[in-house]
């Protein structure tokens, strides 16, 4: 049985990851200079945001989804730690530095919300 908060979760999921074809270039500002191909790999976790959202939709996919989901939150958690470093903005709205720092742990949270559904 779906949960709310699994309801939640994919399409938080989802949403994000359709943002990364929507508007990339906020999301590729913040791959760390050292990895190659920004474009591309903004593209691949979007798609894998994407996938792993409505794979915790379909019970036979739900287990195999949340853990790819938590594989990405510490793939993408190096851009995370960039942003905050760097001072970059996601988009548009320029948060103030400290919410950059504040964000991070929200990782850990997204991590153990999946694991929820493992």
């Amino acid at each position: 049985m779906l949960t709310i908060l699994q309801w939640v979760l994919a399409g938080f999921m989802i949403f994000a990851g359709v943002m990364h074809f929507v508007s990339p270039k906020g999301f590729e500002r913040i791959v760390p200079k050292a990895l190659p191909a920004p474009r591309m790999l903004v593209y691949v976790s979007g798609f894998f945001e994407i996938a792993g959202g409505v794979g915790l939709l379909v019970p036979l996919t739900q287990r195999s989804a949340a853990w790819g989901l938590i594989a990405l939150f510490v793939a993408v958690f190096p851009a995370n730690l960039n942003m905050a470093k760097n001072d970059i903005p996601l988009g548009k709205t320029k948060l103030p530095r400290w919410a950059h720092w504040v964000r991070l742990p929200l990782q850990g949270v997204l991590i153990a919300w999946a694991w929820l559904y493992t």
